[in-house]
This record gives C-alpha cells, sequence and structure tokens, in this order.
C-alpha cells in the first residue's frame, strides 16, 4: 500500500518537477542571452593585421611602389648594358625587393660558407653605401659570354681569371651607373676588386637594407642566374620620397608637447556607474519587473565616473536639455585628488 502510493505520488510529481527543470533552463538560457555569450558585432568586426618585429619595415607600401617603377627602368637599362658588353640579346627583370636588417646577412656568413662574390660601391666620396652581389655560377657564366665562348661548361667550380675578373668589374661598374644614373641624386661609385671572402658593408646589426633582385637570361636560353643591389635603404629615400619623421633637431619639450596634443584629441569613454551590489545566481533567476533591487551605496553618496576601469572623478545625478547628466564635485585619487578631498565632497551632498 505504502509502495503503490508512494510510485503514485512520485508519477504525480514527475510533470512538476519536470515543469520546474523546463522553466529554469528557459530563464537559464535567457540570462545567458541577456549576457551574451557570443562576440558582439564590434568586437566581430575587429581585424589585427599581423606585424613580424623581426623583419624590416623601413619603407611602406606606397614607396615599395615607387621602388619597384625604379628597378623596373633599371632592368630596361641593364638589359642595353648586357646585351652591349656580351655581344648577344639579354632580357633581365625584377625578381624581387626585399627589406632586411644587417643582422640577417652576418648571421648567414656565419653560419655557411660565402657563395657570392661582392662589389662593394659607396657615394662619392662616403662609406661604403651598398654591394652587387653574383653568386660564383653566375660569375663564370658572365666571364665566359664576355670572353665570346658562351658555350663551354668546363670546370664549373674553378676561380675567375685576372682577365675574366678585370671584364666582370667593368660590367659590374656599367650596372652600378645605370643603377645611379636613373635617379640624379644618385653619385655612386662602384670598388676596384672582387670581395670573395668576408662582409664589405660596415653597416651595424640593426642598420636597414634593401634588396632589389634581378633575373638576367639570355634570350632563347631556358637557364638564368640573378644579381642583386644590396643598398643601405636610407639611400633610397629619394626615390621613395620617404622623410624622416624625427630627425634629432627637436628638443624633448617640443616631442613631449606634439603628443600630448595628440593625446588631448582622443576620444575615451566615460561610464557613470550609479552604484552596485553582489547577490547569488539564484537571486538573479528569480528577478521579475516590479521588483526592487536594493544597492550597496546610501542616497546621500555620489556616482562614479569610470574610465578604464578606473574611478576618475565623483558627481551627482543631473539633467539637462532633456538628458541625463552628472554633476562632477570631485576628482578622484586617480587624477589627484586627495582622500581627505574626496571624503569631504561624498560629505557635503
Amino acid at each position: 500500500m505504502s509502495s503503490k502510493a508512494t510510485n503514485s505520488m512520485s508519477r504525480e510529481r514527475d510533470p512538476i518537477l519536470q515543469k520546474d527543470d523546463k522553466m529554469g533552463a528557459q530563464k537559464i538560457q535567457q540570462l545567458l542571452m541577456a549576457v551574451g555569450t557570443e562576440l558582439t558585432e564590434d568586437a566581430a568586426r575587429v581585424e589585427a593585421a599581423e606585424y613580424d618585429w623581426y623583419k624590416s619595415h623601413y619603407f611602406n607600401n606606397e614607396q615599395l611602389g615607387k621602388l619597384n617603377h625604379f628597378a623596373d627602368a633599371v632592368a630596361v637599362a641593364m638589359t642595353q648594358k648586357f646585351s652591349r658588353f656580351c655581344r648577344g640579346e639579354f632580357n633581365v627583370t625584377v625578381a624581387s625587393i626585399t627589406q632586411h636588417y644587417a643582422s640577417d646577412f652576418l648571421s648567414q656568413l656565419s653560419d655557411k660558407e660565402q657563395k657570392d662574390y661582392y662589389i662593394p660601391f659607396s657615394a662619392g666620396k662616403g662609406r661604403i653605401c651598398g654591394l652587387v652581389g653574383i653568386s660564383k655560377q653566375a660569375a663564370l657564366n658572365w666571364a665566359r659570354q664576355l670572353l665570346g665562348d658562351s658555350e663551354s661548361e668546363k670546370d664549373q667550380d674553378r676561380d675567375l681569371s685576372q682577365l675574366e675578373e678585370t671584364l666582370l668589374l667593368d660590367l659590374v661598374s656599367a650596372l652600378v651607373e645605370v643603377f645611379s644614373g636613373i635617379d640624379k641624386s644618385f653619385d655612386l661609385h662602384s670598388a676596384k676588386s672582387i670581395i670573395k671572402a668576408g662582409w664589405p658593408l660596415g653597416a651595424n646589426d640593426t642598420e636597414e637594407l634593401c634588396k632589389i633582385s634581378f633575373d638576367v637570361r639570355k634570350a632563347g636560353s631556358d637557364k638564368s642566374s640573378e644579381t642583386y643591389f644590396l643598398i643601405l635603404c636610407s639611400e633610397l629615400k629619394s626615390i621613395t620620397g620617404k622623410t624622416e619623421q624625427y630627425s634629432g633637431g627637436f628638443s624633448e619639450e617640443a616631442v613631449s608637447k606634439v603628443i600630448l596634443g595628440h593625446l588631448h584629441k582622443m576620444p575615451v569613454l566615460i561610464t557613470c556607474q550609479l552604484a552596485s551590489t553582489m547577490i547569488t545566481f539564484e537571486e538573479i533567476m528569480s528577478l521579475q519587473a516590479d521588483d526592487i533591487l536594493l544597492l550597496d551605496k546610501p542616497v546621500d553618496q555620489p556616482m562614479e565616473l569610470i574610465v578604464d576601469g578606473r574611478t576618475v572623478y565623483y558627481g551627482y545625478p543631473a539633467k539637462s536639455a532633456g538628458k541625463y547628466a552628472v554633476t562632477i564635485t570631485k576628482a578622484a585619487a586617480a587624477l589627484g585628488g586627495t582622500t581627505e578631498e574626496i571624503k569631504s565632497s561624498m560629505e557635503s551632498k
């Protein structure tokens, strides 16, 4: 009897329990929707651009576009030089333009044997500002073509003869003149010898270099060789139109004033917080329309004005032109207000 009665009562209560569970689940779902379980529309639109701090970014995209136009003009002039020196038809195209820190090349030289020949060049009578790099294989191929022996491929690993070095230097000197002649602000002069071992540039690790690589191909041939100009980025400012934002001619006070002026114009979100309180999750679930929620601040205490999670001012509610407003009474400690001043402001109302 008691067993049947218990079972009966249990069965009778089941629908009620199921209903309560269902209502609880609905409230929880509504609460989660109100709080938000997904990114807001503004947050979803935020896109972060990837930035590699280990790579040089001396030139921006617009400046690189100008540099690419300059390199195309150099390639056309180089085609004419190769055709004249090697007595044949050649085609020279821009292979790539990249930016580097000097440390990139120094680490490569320390990790492996030098595989390129370097012919440095300088701007006027100043220090060496760049170099022309040629692989040993390309140097041998060009030397044979300069001698009119374009078909022979013997002794691919041999060193250049003195005659071949002289002819190669003449060709590279002509290429440097081409590079210098496209822009009238250049006055580059190539060295009289080939550097076969060692790094000829005296650049610091953090100095930025631009590498402009060219693909050289003889007409009718499926083989090509590469040469590149490696030059200090600062030497290319006239070509790209880059200007230094700060050259050291301004005082620290002037720079600080400019920065402060920009900061003063930045938009800042300020939040007015009347008060707050701590309640349980169960109490949140039971809240309904017309309920009264008691906050933790007396009515004679000022409200807080908050910026980036920090209270910066205190004030009292007001209205102006039909809108909510706040009458500021005192700055918070974050903006220099003392404890005594803040306490006095709170008690004065």
